[in-house]
């Protein structure tokens, strides 16, 4: 049994892909036994124009069942595609590990027949990727943890803690996530809320632009305070973590209702919706973070890492005395990061080691996330 072995150090491909699906994350790293991760190599593979518009569709409940089917094994070949990009270059990694692509999650606690509904769908099919690179693939992680009574997220947060100290550790991805790292409180994590997507969203639908890069259109526009509080009245961001979101909440239909009331001047909207990234985080760290923690930094990790306009707004709304970083100052990848973090999952999976953070995710006990594909 593999839960038998002593750990040592792996090689592992870790893949990725985000809310904002501009490309499938790989990274091909080195695991140690200290929980340490060194990406060795990092690409970003994008996905044919065609499949990325499923994967939207599916967001949009757009698709059909017998589209979803192709879809599992249409992203289970280009994770594959990806990762044999890393293993001609690199060799054969022992194993891969794929947090797969999100489509859907539901971590409400409704009854149907009196049973809970809460539940998760990442799909891109492991038997494929197995198939296809001829590797061990671990993947499906979140759904032991909804098992176990938690929402599934944030999963990272296991990464987070083994790698730094006094510190809230923040991604910037389509959704914006927090893990606090503190001496005197147990870690615990959360979706802060909106992080890019209703960000990228517009950018696309008035500016043809994928991303805002650098923050330079929102840099041209001003900040229209009475929508700003407008956006930032939504519910999600009073509740009590542990908490998640995604797509589900910020939908498409959401931001265009939300567009009816926006400034007329477009780069005024782009940088409005950067200010709501960015006091929204601040915000809950106001609410659910420093009256329990003692931390002395937030670092910035993701997508709007790279966004200097909004790293700008997250210094302006954070207090003097916090330092504000990136991952890049710690040796860590802001691109690349959670592609590491689910290498480390991976890994803890092989040799089963319980890899949630039941204080972050709500979890009833620590277990042992991932299944395992030959």
């Amino acid at each position: 049994m593999l839960f038998m072995k002593k750990p040592e150090i792996k090689r592992v491909i870790g893949l990725m892909s985000g809310t904002s699906c501009d490309f499938i994350d790989a990274g091909f790293c080195e695991v140690s036994p200290d929980f340490s991760v060194k990406l060795i190599k990092g690409i970003n593979y994008p996905y044919p124009p065609e499949i990325r518009e499923m994967i939207f569709k599916a967001f949009r409940f757009e698709i059909s069942i017998d589209e979803l089917c192709k879809l599992n094994f249409l992203i289970g070949k280009c994770f594959a595609q990806a990762s044999d990009i890393l293993i001609k270059e690199l060799g054969k990694p022992d194993f891969i590990s794929s947090h797969g692509q999100t489509v859907y999650h539901y971590p409400f606690d409704t009854k149907i027949g009196g049973l809970s509904s809460k539940s998760t769908l990442q799909i891109g099919e492991s038997s494929v990727i197995a198939q296809d690179t001829g590797c061990l693939v671990i993947s499906n992680f979140r759904e032991k943890d909804i098992a176990a009574g938690g929402q599934g997220a944030p999963l990272v947060c296991f990464a987070d803690t083994k790698w730094f100290k006094n510190a809230l550790v923040q991604n910037i991805g389509g959704i914006s996530n927090v893990t606090v790292v503190s001496d005197n409180v147990k870690p615990f994590g959360f979706d802060t809320g909106c992080g890019n997507i209703m960000l990228d969203y517009c950018t696309l639908k008035f500016f043809n632009q994928k991303y805002d890069k650098n923050g330079l259109i929102a840099q041209s526009g001003c900040v229209d305070e009475g929508w700003l509080n407008y956006l930032s009245e939504d519910e999600y961001y009073t509740l009590e973590p542990p908490k998640t979101t995604g797509r589900e909440h910020f939908s498409k239909e959401y931001i265009e209702e939300k567009l009816k009331s926006a400034p007329k001047n477009k780069e005024d909207i782009i940088s409005t919706l950067t200010a709501l990234t960015a006091k929204t985080i601040t915000d809950s760290y106001e609410r659910f973070v420093y009256k329990k923690a003692d931390v002395d930094k937030v670092i910035i990790g993701g997508g709007g890492a790279y966004n200097k306009t909004m790293m700008k707004m997250l210094r302006t709304y954070l207090p003097d005395n916090i330092e504000l970083k990136t991952h890049e100052d710690f040796g860590i990848s802001n691109n690349f990061k959670e592609v590491m973090a689910f290498a480390l999952l991976g890994y803890c999976t092989y040799y089963g080691i319980p890899n949630n953070v039941s204080s972050c995710t709500g979890a009833n006990s620590s277990v042992v996330l991932g299944k395992l594909t030959y």
